[in-house]
């Protein structure tokens, strides 16, 4: 008989015996504190997404940077060119960056006829149309509008201000390259003459 007792005793589940032992108790127990205290920092840690928008929004190029890229650009093309000499130029914008969004549209047409006697004496139509933007869900669990396209600024103007801006050749010279650079009519362009 008490070999068989011993036998149950062996047969045991092992969590029974670690419960059983004081030691390893304490071993769980601090591994489940340890677990619980990782779990916690981890959120202290963990970012809120604004870190995805900075680099979102830093990617993106604003108006006024935009013009000072075209700005830029258009001098180091410009100053290259026989006869100008020194060169400053100024892109001035109509509008800042437009972004177009996905639609969805819903149209519905419902029409009435009265009848009496059997004749028509009223006919009714309603077209009803309703256009909603497609809204979705970021990481961050916000909505937005699902963008579908970026159309870049439009372009009002140019000056350019240069050392041989006097010059006949040299002013057609420039026109005719900001406008083929920029795909504007020569109208938008101005070239003058610097002190």
């Amino acid at each position: 008989m008490e070999v068989k007792s011993e036998k149950k005793e062996n047969k045991q589940p092992l969590f029974t015996k670690l419960a059983e032992n004081q030691t390893y108790r304490k071993v769980i127990i601090i591994a489940c504190l340890i677990g619980i205290a990782l779990i916690f920092l981890s959120g202290l840690f963990k970012s809120d997404g604004s870190e995805s928008e900075k680099k979102s929004s830093e990617n993106e190029v604003t108006p006024q940077q935009y013009a000072l890229q075209l700005e830029n650009s258009l001098t180091d093309i410009v100053t290259k060119i026989q006869g100008v000499g020194n060169a400053e130029v100024l892109v001035t914008l109509e509008r800042g960056t437009q972004y177009v969004y996905a639609t969805e549209e819903k149209k519905s047409n419902q029409t009435t006829e009265d009848k009496s006697d059997g004749t028509v004496t009223k006919n009714e139509e309603n077209d009803n149309s309703e256009e909603k933007y497609i809204i979705i869900k970021d990481a961050n669990g916000g909505q937005k509008a699902l963008a579908v396209t970026q159309v870049q600024p439009i372009i009002k103007g140019v000056v350019v201000v240069c050392d041989g801006g006097d010059n006949p050749t040299v002013q057609q010279n420039i026109i005719s390259a900001v406008t083929t650079a920029l795909d504007i009519s020569s109208v938008r362009v101005c070239v003058i003459k610097a002190k």
